[in-house]
């Protein structure tokens, strides 16, 4: 499901053509919608944690099946959590760029969570990352994760199907080929200047901001 890197600006993975993550959409979706307008509309609305004073606006775009994407959510952001973000210097914002038709279903379900769970959500899901997408059955996998947010079957399935909900996902990862040229997971945008590519450790990524003042 990944490709290894040995240098964090490597380019980790060659991103889906996006007609292919559209009939991906198109296959799993079901035509059932959201129950109203507004629940679509916070379900692709931004996820940021961070004051929303802070200088540094990062937004990572990535993939919930990228080895190292969760290499760096299980290693680095913590520590970019507690010294650069709860320190009120940035704002951290996570992006969908899902690269593979699991990978949709997973942001799926952690966009139709409701908010105060989604960053619970993808942490678990991220540490986990191996026993739901090396599984014989990632699906099934993914939706005992699920049961764990609080999320019974008929949701989960739901959530599996809902078209709208699955093309916004798609057109949110278009957004950021067509901004940003992004084509491998992790990418981060800084304060809309700057572009990173790749998995880094702490002292990488403090560096990479220190021009913004971190």
């Amino acid at each position: 499901m990944e490709h290894d890197s040995s240098t964090p600006f490597l380019m980790t993975r060659r991103g889906f053509a996006t007609g292919t993550l559209a009939t991906t959409a198109m296959m799993l979706a079901g035509g059932t919608a959201l129950a109203a307008d507004d629940l679509l509309e916070r379900a692709l609305a931004p996820r940021i944690e961070g004051e929303a004073s802070a200088p540094i606006h990062v937004a990572e775009y990535y993939s919930m099946t990228c080895g190292h994407c969760a290499d760096f959510h299980n290693n680095t952001y913590p520590k970019v959590k507690a010294k650069l973000i709860d320190e009120g210097l940035v704002r951290f914002e996570m992006r969908p760029f899902p690269l593979d038709g699991l990978a949709l279903r997973a942001h799926a379900l952690v966009r139709a969570v409701p908010e105060s769970k989604f960053f619970p959500l993808v942490k678990m899901l991220l540490a986990k990352q191996p026993v739901w997408v090396r599984a014989a059955d990632p699906v099934a996998e993914l939706q005992k994760m699920a049961r764990l947010a609080g999320v019974g079957s008929d949701e989960f399935n739901s959530i599996m199907r809902n078209r709208q909900l699955l093309e916004g996902l798609v057109n949110l990862r278009q957004q950021g080929i067509d901004a940003w040229k992004v084509s491998s997971t992790p990418t981060f945008v800084v304060n809309d200047d700057m572009t990173l590519a790749g998995n880094m450790d702490y002292k990488e990524f403090a560096e990479a901001l220190s021009a913004f003042g971190a």
